[in-house]
């Protein structure tokens, strides 16, 4: 049995291939609904303490809070260790093309289409629907960034 590491591969795509190495993807999308369940729940309490320490001002702009908060928080997370604490507790991470753990750059992108498809209820849609279908459960943000959720290496 071959096990994927971290070093560069070759191929076009260095993330493990769902055929050969099915075990990087097994459960996948189960993992990343409770992931995203406890990153809102996250989310929530980081904005209702904002709310607290700017003196309720935050509560009266609960949805740009809510967002910025949310942004800064995945942003930071997924440029730290490629996961958000959800995704850390759950035990997957995300991977770029090439294999690598995100920078903050590719943080910043994932999250700015996580932040668009969300947006309208067609694009929530079709990323569900591709996280049913593709073999790697991608997202439509992963589709175009070429990256994925796996299960994280031992």
């Amino acid at each position: 049995m071959t096990y994927w590491t971290d070093t560069p591969q070759t191929d076009t795509s260095a993330l493990p291939d769902a055929m050969t190495e099915p075990q990087f993807y097994d459960g996948i999308l189960v993992k990343r609904t409770f992931a995203w369940v406890v990153d809102i729940a996250v989310i929530t309490a980081l904005t209702v303490a904002a709310g607290i320490t700017t003196l309720t001002i935050g509560f009266f702009l609960w949805p740009v809070f809510f967002i910025v908060i949310g942004a800064l928080y995945r942003i930071s997370t997924l440029s730290n260790r490629s996961a958000t604490w959800g995704m850390r507790l759950m035990g997957i991470e995300l991977r770029g093309h090439d294999g690598h753990r995100f920078d903050t750059g590719q943080a910043t992108l994932h999250v700015l289409g996580y932040y668009g498809s969300m947006m309208f209820i067609l694009p929530i849609l079709a990323s569900i629907a591709a996280m049913l279908v593709t073999d790697r459960r991608q997202t439509l943000t992963d589709m175009v960034l070429g990256s994925a959720a796996i299960n994280r290496p031992a």
